[in-house]
């Protein structure tokens, strides 16, 4: 069974993205991985050639930036680095410039590869998330977060990176998946505030139009962390590969979970979600069926 890992990276470094954290955190379980590096400022692509290992290939890209509204140029570059997969490839991980795999889930994720390599009706496996918010020290928690996504998916070409690059479809269909039994780390909105807001202008560029985004997106120097409406503690470890970054951390952010701005009808949802499971309404990329 042969590996390969896939991403798409562009001015990482310019918006804090922990690209060399994310590549290091996966690559353990690949024979190869493909690195899109879009057109950058900032020195990405020296950033992404410093990590030393010869498994990574750099694939240099030109963004589209005239496909930036509902996140296409986003899908389109997942899908350059996807088609430069090696064909001998059985599965290929995608990981975006943000996410983290804690090394304690290596071996379940092998072992879930292996489980269904042989099985064609599995199509990819589904992660769980956690999703870290204004610091380390804690999670969103409300149904504005999705709980799982598909980030490895079977060496089929005809798999397609779906709107702006978050799942996958099949000739236009949900993938068939199988669980990982593993979570994926997300640290997209952990930056200094600066950071963040600039982050964010950027971002909103590959969904929106210029009209919106002078009408929707606060011309301010720092990103506004307290908007969230409901945050956890995190009690866990992190990923050994993000201690270097955690340490690094030079702003403060503090917040009580216990006051959280929830609505009375998402007080109820998530009420009925801890009780039984269940997610009302929930959107998926992917269908799991029952065995």
């Amino acid at each position: 069974m042969t590996i390969s890992g896939f991403t798409f990276v562009r001015n990482a470094i310019k918006f804090d993205y922990p690209i060399v954290e994310a590549l290091l955190s996966v690559i353990p379980l690949c024979d190869e991985f493909i690195v899109a590096v879009g057109n950058s400022e900032d020195g990405t692509r020296e950033l992404v050639q410093s990590i030393g290992d010869s498994r990574i290939k750099i694939l240099d890209t030109i963004w589209d930036d005239s496909l930036r509204e509902g996140g296409h140029v986003l899908a389109l570059e997942t899908d350059k680095a996807f088609d430069a997969v090696s064909p001998e490839s059985t599965w290929a991980f995608y990981i975006q410039a943000d996410e983290i795999l804690h090394e304690k889930y290596i071996g379940q994720v092998r072992k879930a590869m292996q489980t269904h390599a042989g099985d064609l009706r599995v199509e990819g496996l589904v992660f769980d998330y956690l999703h870290f918010y204004g610091s380390y020290n804690y999670i969103g928690d409300s149904r504005d977060w999705y709980r799982r996504e598909v980030r490895i998916i079977r060496n089929d070409k005809s798999i397609r990176s779906y709107l702006d690059a978050q799942g996958f479809r099949k000739n236009g269909r949900k993938l068939t998946v199988a669980p990982s039994n593993a979570t994926i780390y997300h640290y997209g909105w952990v930056k200094p505030p600066e950071k963040q807001q600039s982050k964010q202008q950027n971002f909103h560029r590959y969904w929106h139009s210029d009209k919106w985004m002078a009408k929707e997106v606060p011309k301010t120097a720092e990103f506004d962390y307290s908007i969230s409406n409901s945050l956890a503690h995190f009690t866990g470890t992190h990923p050994v590969v993000m201690e270097e970054r955690i340490i690094r951390k030079n702003w403060k952010f503090e917040r009580d979970p216990t006051k959280n701005k929830l609505s009375p009808i998402n007080r109820l949802l998530r009420f009925i979600e801890k009780l039984t499971g269940w997610r009302a309404g929930e959107y998926k990329n992917y269908r799991i069926p029952r065995r």
